[in-house]
């Protein structure tokens, strides 16, 4: 067994001293989107802290723990925030949680996140179902020795977000009257956002939107077989298409105006997994 593995082991087996609940679908929580947990049949918390060798984050607004409970029918482990390559933290452990949620019994993964948007569809405050990703300009989790317990050494990634959780997402937008964009996503290391030259480059990629996080995330996921679907909030446009300078301030504030709908969209998802 190797080292990724020990570690893994060694997590889950620090959660089953809180609890033996064992979730069907992992979602982990972007900004703004914190309050989702406390609508849960609560099972159980643990804070990350509480889980040796456990990364934690340090940026405002991630509560850092994990709640288990029930949507409707579903059970479900919710990530209340997440670290990030930026943060300082190796590859490694930014995919750690994911890894773990997979070891706990998850089969799908929910990824959510603030993303700025290159797209002309995607004003601020939209919600764009991720269709495909750019992970080019990060480090792909899945350097080093590869661990055989996880999945193969060169994974297969024409399907990164699984179609038919797509089409539940579409659904479920629709049974809210939810307005929901489609586009790919392109992660970049942070934490300073990008140039307009880099998003005019982006763009050109073919990209819609542009992120922190969540690629890596969705990597390793299906590197060990859990089905993913992507979903950001486009807090912002992105640098050099709106005439002012970005701020995490207005993230936030975006985030938290759009929540409720984003909610409304993730809980409709979740319950459509128990059917």
């Amino acid at each position: 067994m190797g080292k990724v593995m020990d570690r893994i082991h060694r997590c889950v087996e620090d959660i089953r001293t809180h609890t033996d609940f064992v979730p069907r679908a992992a979602l982990v929580l972007g900004s703004g989107l914190g309050g989702f947990a406390d609508k849960l049949q609560t099972v159980a918390q643990v804070g990350y802290g509480e889980i040796s060798g456990f990364p934690v984050s340090t940026v405002p607004g991630h509560a850092g723990r994990f709640v288990f409970g029930y949507v409707e029918g579903t059970p479900v482990a919710v990530m209340q925030g997440r670290v990030h390559y930026y943060e300082g933290y190796p590859m490694e452990d930014v995919v750690l949680p994911i890894r773990v949620l997979g070891a706990l019994g998850a089969k799908e993964l929910i990824l959510t996140n603030a993303a700025g948007g290159i797209s002309p569809e995607l004003a601020s405050g939209s919600l764009m179902l991720i269709t495909d990703h750019i992970t080019t300009f990060v480090p792909s989790p899945l350097i080093g020795p590869n661990e055989e317990g996880l999945g193969t050494r060169f994974p297969d990634m024409s399907e990164v977000y699984s179609k038919r959780l797509q089409g539940l997402a579409r659904q479920a937008a629709g049974k809210k009257g939810i307005g929901l964009k489609e586009g790919v996503y392109v992660q970049c290391t942070g934490p300073n956002y990008e140039t307009p030259a880099e998003i005019r480059m982006f763009k050109a990629l073919g990209a819609g939107a542009v992120g922190m996080s969540t690629a890596c995330e969705a990597m390793a996921a299906r590197h060990m077989g859990l089905e993913v679907c992507g979903i950001s909030c486009v807090t912002n446009l992105a640098a050099g298409l709106s005439g002012k300078a970005l701020n995490h301030k207005e993230v936030q504030e975006i985030a938290d105006r759009v929540s409720g709908d984003f909610q409304g969209l993730l809980w409709e998802l979740l319950c459509s997994l128990a059917g």
